[in-house]
């Protein structure tokens, strides 16, 4: 397996998964050639610019916005019951 490989999978389905990524940081320990470091770089653009989506990040963002939430409930509660 190449990183260009990984790459053109993620950018055909417009999702990098987590065992993709996990892929590709082996993949870049290791020896690789001018047209696996462009592909990659051209990954990299795409995550930027939203054309590919990290499953990681989604994970992350989720898992952000429920602690967000807990927190924001809790506060209600101290608010609500605070008097007693």
């Amino acid at each position: 397996m190449r990183i260009k490989n990984v790459v053109e999978t993620a950018l055909k389905t417009g999702y990098l998964t987590i065992q993709a990524e996990n892929q590709l940081r082996k993949l870049l320990a290791t020896q690789y050639d001018f047209e696996d470091l462009n592909a990659f770089m051209s990954l990299q653009e795409a995550a930027m610019m939203g054309s590919v989506k990290q499953e990681s990040r989604e994970l992350f963002q989720g898992k952000s916005a429920e602690k967000t939430l807990v927190l924001v409930n809790f506060a209600e509660f101290i608010d609500k019951y605070s008097h007693l």
